[in-house]
């Protein structure tokens, strides 16, 4: 049996028609950029994650970018966000001159550890208080499918004056004590790479927030910083989602919902079928609902488990193997091996396994056979 990490194919079969004339209808009207198309899903995204503004953009690269540039982030400030992470996230900070500030995460969530942050503002503010005036931001990245811990993490940023821009690329739907991934700080920003729970035909990515200036800054930004045609009141980018982006991803966002409660009845699943074996299941943190972006389990034998999964023809994926303070890039910021001692235990044991809505019953019943075999 062959059970791949992930099945696009089987995803576009299931909506084939609908997708088709959605694809059709913007072939038909000849409007690529920044339709209609794209301002519908502006507002449906908006409306689904609580709040009043959304700015499709390139990638959900662009879109961190744009938040902390629009939120006044640039050369010299410094921001704090979590090791254990895609790149996009500190490459984000860097673009815009700023400096990537890391701090630990959570063992059992993953994601950032708000002590460990309150942690080091009280130290840098101890013996450098204009150090400290340097950091202006916090992102918190909610990791493989579930909010990071929000409630102390905004009481932080009130506390020291920082702004909060969510990382949400794997978050879409999650839900955090009542409220929907993006809503919680300044600003939000979405990925639409294919791979995510909403994902589009290719890159796209989105700004959502409910402050009126910063959408409007982001909409500039996006298109060369323009507000009229051919006046540039700042140099910028060209990042906008295009319309068959938006046509592909309104359809898909009928279905998001019904799509993650069926990875979480999968999830659920491996982690009755995974109890007492040693693996480490995931752990949803308090007051959040978990999307199942990925089902990421800790072993200790990762890479034989890597290894013999891809024997037996089963996808997995280590998300991820290097932390972001090993980075090659990174190596002129000082930090050492030990300095965030449970990210780098994750980048050695963590391992994601298939966990989407078209698995079949024979495919979960062999990934779970599989795992335990070994």
């Amino acid at each position: 049996m062959n059970v791949p990490l992930l099945d696009l194919k089987g995803q576009y079969q299931s909506i084939k028609k609908e997708m088709d004339e959605a694809i059709a209808g913007v072939v038909e009207s000849q409007y690529f950029i920044l339709s209609p198309e794209v301002s519908s899903f502006e507002n449906e995204v908006a409306s689904y994650t609580g709040v009043t503004r959304g700015v499709g953009v390139a990638s959900g690269t662009d879109a961190i970018i744009l938040a902390l540039k629009a939120a006044g982030v640039g050369e010299g400030d410094k921001v704090i966000t979590t090791p254990f992470t895609f790149f996009a996230t500190a490459e984000s900070i860097s673009i815009l001159g700023a400096i990537p500030v890391f701090v630990d995460i959570d063992p059992n969530t993953y994601n950032i550890d708000p002590q460990k942050i309150e942690e080091l503002l009280l130290q840098t503010q101890k013996h450098n208080d204009a150090e400290r005036k340097t950091i202006k931001a916090i992102i918190p990245v909610h990791l493989y499918g579930q909010c990071a811990d929000m409630d102390p993490i905004l009481e932080i940023a009130e506390k020291y004056g920082l702004m909060v821009i969510e990382d949400c690329a794997q978050a879409m739907g999650a839900v955090y004590k009542g409220k929907k991934a993006g809503s919680f700080g300044l600003a939000g920003a979405f990925s639409f790479f294919p791979s995510k729970n909403l994902g589009g035909f290719g890159d796209g990515g989105m700004v959502v927030t409910s402050n009126e200036e910063l959408a409007e800054m982001v909409k500039k930004l996006r298109v060369h910083g323009s507000s009229e045609q051919y006046i540039h009141d700042t140099i910028a980018y060209n990042s906008r989602l295009d319309s068959l982006q938006a046509a592909v991803l309104r359809i898909k966002l009928k279905k998001l919902d019904s799509w993650i409660a069926a990875r979480q009845k999968i999830a659920e699943r491996y982690n009755s079928a995974f109890s007492g074996t040693g693996i480490k299941t995931p752990v949803t943190g308090e007051g959040n609902i978990h999307t199942y972006h990925q089902y990421t389990i800790e072993v200790p034998d990762r890479d034989g488990m890597l290894k013999y999964l891809g024997e037996k023809n089963i996808g997995s994926r280590i998300y991820y193997p290097v932390p972001m303070h090993f980075q090659p890039c990174y190596r002129d910021l000082g930090y050492k091996e030990g300095d965030f001692p449970v990210s780098e235990k994750a980048c050695k044991s963590v391992l994601s396994l298939p966990v989407y809505p078209e698995l079949t019953e024979e495919m979960i019943e062999y990934v779970i056979d599989t795992v335990k075999k070994f």
